[in-house]
């Protein structure tokens, strides 16, 4: 049985997941420009695997999986700021 829908892949749903987490943990941040900043990063990861997706070949699914990975970094790296600064 193959996928259909990007909805359908357990990635895309767990990457939603920590998308509502991280803007609920960071809903209330009066630095405006780092809270759009870590806000961005993770919606960037569920889109780029939704956007992938949709693409015309394993190879471009593969490459929005790549931008995705390098967004879930920069969602990382974040965290560890923000865990410093706290």
């Amino acid at each position: 049985m193959t996928i259909q829908r990007f909805e359908d892949l357990k990635v895309w749903q767990k990457s939603q997941d920590l998308a509502v987490l991280i803007y609920k943990q960071f809903r209330d941040l009066k630095d405006f420009v780092f809270r759009d900043q870590i806000t961005r990063a993770s919606v960037s990861i569920s889109n780029n695997i939704a956007e992938g997706f949709e693409r015309s070949s394993n190879a471009d699914f593969k490459r929005f999986l790549y931008f995705s990975l390098a967004s879930n970094s920069e969602l990382r790296s974040m965290l560890y700021l923000a865990q410093r600064l706290a």
